[in-house]
């Protein structure tokens, strides 16, 4: 019977078969599959961008290569390689930044955020060595921020200001650094300290809003995030006393380097965000419950958005 299968049969069809039934057995060996894909969360990225805009549009003169490489090194390789490290650390089972419904964590996401993280590295020395240098800095902070023996998530306030420092402001140093080709120390003028000062207060206030969802499952974990520690309601009140000191210090720097249109182009665009987390945060005093991922996803990619618009604008009129 059997032979008379393999004499009568499609001989497409069953090398179809036997290559179907190989991949079927290797597929576990494949480090990029659709899990991993997915924990990589790179529509995550999105949200990262505007302290990218920022930095170009402050950033002068402007290396057209050298700024598209940061882009796709921080976007497409770094920020998912934190993701998938930090997924593989925390195994979370309940909705996480950018993915409603995370699949199984497996050791692939170690090995991928590796290999992302490596690759990345490498690509920073076409640039200079001075930025690989310091793009390994954020790598190993980002890294400590989840691993088990160190774990920095678990401190509230040492957490919450590695991430507004190393996501905002030094973020913002590397762009610029990159984008201008300049590493040498006379980079650190007053303007662009003022710079990474903004960009931390921007990430600061931020983030907070993003675990407060998280609280149960982070506590059951041993993480005393800055969200748990502050509340619901405290959170709300502590991203927007940050708001109003960035725009205070938004306000210092446009009318000290630029003009005061720029300040109101950042207002202006920032008034969506002030509606919706007012709007929020009324619902939410009522209810705690909607404090969930549906409205922490909303108010992240508005915010994300008005943002880019924002930086967007102020990058034509600083280089059009």
């Amino acid at each position: 019977m059997i032979y008379y299968k393999m004499l009568f049969c499609n001989p497409v069809k069953l090398l179809k078969q036997n290559n179907r039934s190989r991949f079927m057995k290797n597929k576990d060996v494949l480090i990029f599959d659709r899990d991993t894909l997915l924990h990589l969360r790179l529509p995550f990225s999105f949200f990262l961008l505007p302290i990218f805009f920022f930095s170009i549009s402050q950033s002068v003169p402007i290396n057209g290569t050298d700024a598209l490489l940061i882009f796709f090194v921080l976007h497409f390789l770094i920020y998912p390689a934190s993701n998938s490290y930090n997924s593989y650390m925390d195994k979370d089972k309940g909705s996480i930044g950018g993915l409603k419904n995370p699949p199984p964590v497996t050791k692939k996401l170690y090995y991928a955020s590796i290999l992302l993280d490596g690759t990345g590295l490498l690509l920073c020395l076409f640039i200079h060595w001075k930025l690989a240098f310091l793009m390994l800095g954020y790598v190993g902070v980002s890294k400590a921020y989840s691993w088990k023996n160190i774990r920095l998530k678990k401190y509230g306030i040492a957490g919450w200001f590695v991430v507004a420092l190393f996501q905002g402001g030094y973020t913002f140093m590397l762009v610029s650094m990159a984008a201008e080709n300049n590493f040498d120390v006379r980079w650190f003028s007053s303007r662009h300290i003022e710079c990474m000062i903004l960009s931390s207060l921007l990430i600061g206030g931020f983030y907070p809003l993003t675990q407060v969802y998280q609280h149960e499952e982070d506590s059951e974990r041993g993480d005393k995030t800055i969200s748990y520690l502050l509340g619901i309601k405290g959170t709300f009140r502590f991203t927007a006393l940050l708001f109003i000191t960035a725009c205070t210090v938004a306000y210092h720097y446009f009318n000290r380097f630029y003009l005061n249109s720029h300040f109101f182009i950042f207002i202006f665009s920032l008034l969506p965000v002030l509606f919706y987390f007012l709007y929020w945060y009324i619902k939410t005093s009522r209810n705690e419950s909607f404090a969930d991922y549906k409205h922490t996803m909303r108010m992240t990619f508005l915010s994300s958005s008005c943002m880019i618009v924002c930086f967007s604008i102020i990058f034509v009129l600083n280089h059009g």
